[in-house]
């Protein structure tokens, strides 16, 4: 890992675990407004972050051709369906959405601050994973690059739902 990449890497992890730490460790900065509809926005967040975190662990394993004992990530083939037809890099956009959730639950303006570098530094963490993928998978990835969004999930779902539509048009003439 070069120098750089491991400086967003801390800075994304120092900012999520201060927003942790923060949120529930600090009296008071708990559902600070009382704003309990926020609180369970926060709640949902987090359970999408839990679901997009974890499904790439098993879909990796399922339909990336991992090599056996090799960690989920050594995949050897491009995984372009299930939630990597929606979002290219699911695993970071569970980050944002731990961080936002974090924001929906404190209510507190600091989380807030502490949000933007996460946001910030993971979008840079995305390009460098997409410069790592084309080398790995060339024009493979590049095609997929332009079917799927990286992080933006609305974007994606419209985007599977118009080639799905396109698809189900075709096999119909």
């Amino acid at each position: 890992m070069k120098a750089k990449d491991f400086i967003l890497v801390t800075i994304t992890w120092v900012s999520l675990v201060a927003q942790i730490i923060l949120t529930f460790a600090i009296n008071g900065w708990y559902n600070y407004y009382d704003i309990k509809a926020l609180e369970i926005i926060g709640w949902v967040f987090w359970g999408l972050s839990i679901i997009f975190g974890v499904l790439p662990i098993f879909y990796f394993r399922k339909k990336g051709e991992v090599p056996k004992k090799s960690s989920y990530v050594k995949t050897t083939k491009l995984v372009d369906t299930g939630i990597y037809s929606i979002v290219r890099h699911p695993q970071f956009l569970a980050g944002i959405f731990w961080s936002l959730a974090l924001v929906f639950i404190s209510q507190q303006w600091v989380i807030d601050i502490l949000f933007v570098p996460v946001v910030v530094t993971t979008y840079l963490d995305t390009l460098r994973a997409d410069k790592v993928l084309i080398e790995k998978f060339g024009d493979e990835y590049r095609d997929y690059k332009n079917k799927v969004p990286g992080l933006n999930v609305l974007w994606g779902v419209i985007k599977l739902t118009l080639r799905k539509a396109k698809n189900d048009k075709r096999t119909k003439l």
